[in-house]
């Protein structure tokens, strides 16, 4: 069985190991779905929302402002997603937070040279915009670059994949056929983790309105040059570091923008300039999304919730 090991499901348990255990327990953390554990009567509750505000398992239950006041603390992943939040269902903003997603690998970037075979990954789920990546590499002509794919729903465990995973057969079909592309399938995050500095682009034509994307800052965060589209809070997460290529309902066009970006960052994807980029971009991310310096933020905010409920 493969239990599932989502972006929430890392988080968490970055938190378990970063955080004292000891502050912890004064508290019951819900992840992202609402009381899908019951709400502890001895404990403070919080909210920590990774989902986006138009979910199906979320919106119906936020709608209800009589259940606003079931949690004491509502943490969410980007001022994005808070502000959606705050928009929509009128959340009271003082008992919201922010605290961004972090992690905690930082390997030593690889420089690119000249001529050296451009790899690219993909790894986020199939309905991220894996349609689009595909499109977009039948258009990419350079016989240098390729794509290896990690896509899977398998990510979410195999109950998850056993009921969505024939969805998405024919995407994987398409790119198992692409000259271009190599289909890979599901690893574990520390499997991509170990392997991403073989990589030297992070292509992630999203269509899907992301609350944060911890797959982006690990990328970034190892020296990878990212392409992806200005949609949900993407630009929070990804600062001015990305080509972004702006979002399009219109997939056909949506592939066309990339593969030109793709052809476009190739070009230069060797020069000085370029290399320093990613070198300052692995040290921002170093810096303002580490799990070292985020469980000063986590202890910090749990310490005034835990002080304001005495």
């Amino acid at each position: 069985m493969i239990k599932p090991l989502g972006g929430t499901e890392l988080q968490y348990n970055l938190l378990q190991k970063y955080v004292d255990s000891k502050l912890l327990d004064n508290f019951q953390i819900t992840t992202s779905v609402p009381e899908k554990i019951p709400l502890a009567k001895n404990k403070i509750n919080i909210l920590w929302e990774q989902n986006s505000y138009d979910q199906p398992n979320i919106h119906p239950w936020m709608q209800d402002a009589s259940n606003h006041s079931k949690y004491d603390w509502y943490v969410f992943n980007s001022h994005w997603s808070a502000e959606k939040y705050r928009m929509f269902f009128k959340l009271p903003a003082d008992k919201c937070t922010v605290i961004k997603n972090a992690i905690d690998n930082f390997p030593k970037i690889k420089t690119y040279k000249k001529g050296d075979p451009i790899k690219m990954i993909f790894n986020p789920t199939p309905w991220r915009g894996l349609n689009v990546m595909l499109g977009a590499m039948q258009l990419i002509k350079n016989k240098n670059i390729t794509l290896d794919v990690y896509s899977s729903t398998e990510v979410y465990g195999d109950n998850f994949k056993k009921e969505n995973d024939k969805t998405y057969q024919p995407l994987y079909k398409q790119a198992k056929k692409l000259s271009n592309v190599n289909y890979i399938g599901y690893k574990p995050n520390s499997y991509i983790l170990e392997k991403m500095t073989d990589y030297q682009i992070f292509a992630y034509p999203s269509i899907w309105e992301e609350t944060s994307c911890i797959s982006a800052i690990e990328a970034m965060a190892a020296g990878l040059h990212m392409i992806t589209t200005n949609y949900g809070a993407l630009y929070e997460t990804c600062s001015e570091w990305p080509v972004y290529v702006q979002y399009t309902d219109n997939y056909t066009r949506l592939a066309e923008g990339f593969a030109y970006a793709i052809d476009s960052l190739t070009s230069f994807l060797h020069e000085e300039g370029c290399q320093n980029h990613l070198q300052t971009q692995a040290n921002f991310y170093k810096k303002f999304y580490s799990w070292e310096g985020r469980k000063e933020d986590w202890t910090t905010f749990l310490i005034g919730a835990l002080n304001e409920k005495s």
